[in-house]
């Protein structure tokens, strides 16, 4: 464990035993994180608590994509501590744990200034929609395209596809998503051009990552979720430009929030031939 230079303040890693204090901490910014979601996550990463006198006050986990990304989040410091320069500590351990790669995080407009001291930069958003939907438009495909439930042997093409689209390594993530969810693939004519996860988070259910070769296609995947699910409360953090937040207004799942991407190091490099239009969540995007 290492003291920090007030006396009081330890850092240590995070463990599954902190995953109830972290979730309490979470409500009280109501995040809508269960214990089982901050598990999962803890499972494909890591993090780091800060301690004052043995309490729990402060909290950051992040997640080593392939040799050179990651991503940063569940960046928390419990209110009574804020202003004394603990968030600057628990990021300044963050990145020296995560070390000479880039890294992505999303944060909302009051984050911004933290984010920036440590050099990181805007480069796009994230809009989160959230409600009870209850119409599923069906959405016309092409006569060689169709939409199946993913197998075992999709797993491969699908974390493909997700990396091209989105820019990061989703060898690791794509399999604990078809184990812990249920997902759907876009198929044309035996090749897979897009998928969409869906599983249990927060309050209900959320819809993501979907990755589509446009909009009318990425539509036809969400819809599916939508009406499979019609009644049941849903998420989805979509990618700013994705041209489908009117859309999902219109059935029913209401933009609530907006964050900012930023990057610290070389932007990831985005390639076709699919276009990512929800993120898997806001630290693992």
């Amino acid at each position: 464990m290492a003291t920090l230079p007030d006396n009081r303040l330890t850092l240590r890693a995070m463990e599954n035993d902190d995953i109830p204090t972290i979730q309490a901490m979470a409500q009280a910014e109501q995040w809508p994180h269960r214990k089982q979601d901050l598990a999962a996550m803890l499972e494909l990463g890591a993090g780091i608590i800060a301690l004052v006198e043995g309490k729990v006050i402060g909290s950051a986990m992040w997640w080593l994509w392939g040799e050179t990304q990651a991503t940063l989040g569940m960046i928390l410091v419990s209110r009574p501590f804020r202003g004394g320069g603990i968030g600057r500590i628990i990021m300044e351990t963050a990145l020296d744990q995560i070390g000479a790669r880039t890294i992505q995080m999303l944060t909302t407009e009051s984050g911004l200034p933290l984010a920036r001291k440590f050099g990181f930069r805007g480069v796009s958003e994230v809009r989160q929609h959230q409600g009870t939907s209850f119409t599923a438009p069906l959405i016309p495909l092409a006569p060689d395209e169709r939409i199946r439930p993913m197998g075992q042997s999709d797993i491969a093409p699908v974390a493909a596809l997700a990396k091209a689209a989105c820019g990061l390594d989703r060898q690791a993530l794509v399999p604990v998503l078809f184990e812990k969810g249920h997902a759907v693939v876009l198929d044309r004519g035996g090749e897979t051009i897009g998928f969409a996860f869906f599983r249990r988070f927060g309050r209900g259910y959320v819809i993501g990552p979907v990755v589509a070769p446009d909009i009318p296609r990425a539509k036809a995947l969400i819809a599916q979720w939508l009406g499979a699910r019609s009644g049941e409360f849903t998420r989805l953090d979509m990618i700013g430009e994705c041209g489908l937040h009117d859309w999902l207004e219109d059935l029913g799942l209401i933009r609530i929030n907006r964050f900012v991407t930023m990057v610290r190091g070389e932007e990831p490099s985005i390639a076709q031939p699919g276009q990512s239009f929800a993120i898997t969540s806001q630290a693992l995007f």
